[in-house]
C-alpha cells in the first residue's frame, strides 16, 4: 500500500531557510573572490608605479654620489635610466633580470651592461606596455653612470623563444627591449617575445631632447 510521507511544515521551513542561508554564503564568497581578484589586478600596476617613483628618487640621489636603496629591503639597484621622448616616458632600469625585480621595473643583466650590447626586459602589462606603440625611427635614450647613449628604433618583431634567442655580441652598441607577446594575452609566460631593436644614432643626426624630470 502506497503511503505518502508528509514532512512537518516546521521542517520544510527549516530546510528552506538552510538553503537560503547557504545561497547567501555562496553569494558572499563569490563577491569576496571577485573583489579580491579586482584588488589584485589593480595592485600590480599600482605597485609598478610606486616602485618607479621610489627608484626615480634613488636614482637622483645616486647621481649625486649617495648610495641610497630605493626601499630598505631592496636587494638590487638602479643601473640605467631609459627615456622615450615621443611618449615622455622615463623608467629606471634595475640590475638583474629576476622575476622579482621585473615587478618593480625594467631589468638589465650585468653581462649585458658590461658588454655594451644592452638587452632590457620588462612586463608587457606594466612598464613595457608602451612597446606596442613604438615605431621604426623612434628615438630612445639610455643613461648610465658612464654617460648617455641615443638610439633609433630599427626593427620590431615577434620571435618564438623556443626557436630563437638573443645573442650578446661584445663591443656591439645595440639596445634591445624585450617583453612577452601578445600584449593582450590572458596569461603571461608564453613562448612569444616582442623585441624592439635600436641602434645608435649616427654622428650629425638630430637627437630628440631628453625628457624633463622636473
Amino acid at each position: 500500500m502506497y503511503r505518502e510521507t508528509v514532512r512537518p511544515l516546521a521542517e520544510v521551513r527549516r530546510t528552506s531557510a538552510f538553503f537560503r542561508r547557504s545561497h547567501h554564503r555562496l553569494l558572499v564568497l563569490f563577491v569576496l573572490a571577485g573583489l579580491s581578484a579586482s584588488l589584485h589586478a589593480a595592485w600590480i600596476p599600482l605597485k609598478a608605479e610606486l616602485a618607479q617613483f621610489l627608484l626615480q628618487r634613488s636614482w637622483a640621489q645616486q647621481q649625486a654620489g649617495l648610495d641610497v636603496k630605493p626601499w630598505p629591503w631592496a636587494d638590487t639597484h638602479a643601473v640605467a635610466l631609459l627615456e622615450v621622448p615621443r611618449f615622455s616616458i622615463q623608467q629606471i632600469v634595475l640590475e638583474g633580470s629576476s622575476g622579482r625585480n621585473l615587478a618593480f621595473g625594467p631589468t638589465l643583466s650585468g653581462p649585458s651592461l658590461e658588454l655594451g650590447d644592452w638587452v632590457i626586459n620588462g612586463h608587457r602589462d606594466t612598464h613595457f606596455n608602451f612597446l606596442q606603440e613604438l615605431q621604426r625611427g623612434d628615438h630612445l635614450r639610455v643613461e648610465t653612470q658612464e654617460g648617455a647613449r641615443n638610439f633609433r628604433v630599427e626593427t620590431l618583431e615577434v620571435i618564438d623563444s623556443r626557436e630563437f634567442e638573443l645573442v650578446l655580441e661584445p663591443g656591439m652598441a645595440r639596445l634591445s627591449l624585450v617583453t612577452c607577446y601578445p600584449f593582450d594575452a590572458a596569461a603571461a609566460g608564453g613562448p612569444l617575445r616582442y623585441v624592439v631593436t635600436a641602434l645608435p644614432l649616427e654622428n650629425g643626426e638630430t637627437i630628440l631632447p631628453a625628457v624633463s624630470s622636473g
